[in-house]
């Protein structure tokens, strides 16, 4: 019996995090991180889905660890932003992609930018405002496309469940390469933008 290996997306205290599961004729659980950052884990034939979960879980700090810093190899320099070109380009994003949710009910939010230290957005849905991080502003505009949306679902999803990843799959069925995308830019949260402040 061939049994195919399957994506698998979990919660962690860091954020989800994607992983391919294969179970072949294996003693231990074994984890590796492929080029391209794919997260790779192979487990006994009589490993359960959640036993693989939970092993992924445990060690979700050193892999996203692994990952930045494989990550902080590639990317590319980030130009500053000024205050004004900060508020103008997150404003910008968070228009362009508001028409996809308006239909499902959601409000247009108040939008506050913020030097995050480890978050790229939050959302605050029962006070009705998103924020953004500034560093944000300096990476590519797809990337601050989907940090936008992300928060905008979470009006409808306040958790990261099977119902937020089924959002984002409708309304911007490439977020997952975008979300790879923007971890090659975790650099850019260590240097904050100049003169930001919320707005």
């Amino acid at each position: 019996m061939v049994i195919l290996p399957q994506l698998r997306v979990i919660d962690t205290p860091r954020g989800p995090l994607t992983y391919t599961l294969t179970r072949k004729a294996v003693k231990n659980l074994n984890l590796r991180i492929r080029s391209g950052n794919e997260v790779m884990v192979s487990v006994p034939l009589r490993c359960s889905v959640r036993q693989a979960d939970d092993f992924v879980r445990e060690k979700s700090g050193w892999i996203f660890d692994a990952v930045e810093r494989l990550e902080s190899r590639m990317a590319e320099p980030l130009p500053p932003v000024s205050r004004v070109e900060c508020a103008q380009r997150l404003s910008e994003a968070l228009t362009r992609v508001y028409p996809l949710v308006a239909p499902l009910g959601v409000a247009f939010p108040a939008l506050k930018l913020r030097d995050l230290k480890s978050q790229w957005g939050n959302c605050h849905w029962l006070q009705g405002y998103i924020t953004l991080n500034t560093a944000l502003a300096r990476c590519p505009e797809e990337l601050r496309d989907y940090v936008a949306l992300h928060e905008l679902v979470h009006f409808l999803c306040h958790d990261h469940g099977p119902g937020f990843y089924a959002r984002m799959d409708a309304l911007m069925p490439d977020w997952r390469r975008r979300r790879k995308a923007l971890k090659g830019y975790s650099g850019a949260l260590e240097h904050k933008t100049k003169g930001s402040e919320s707005i």
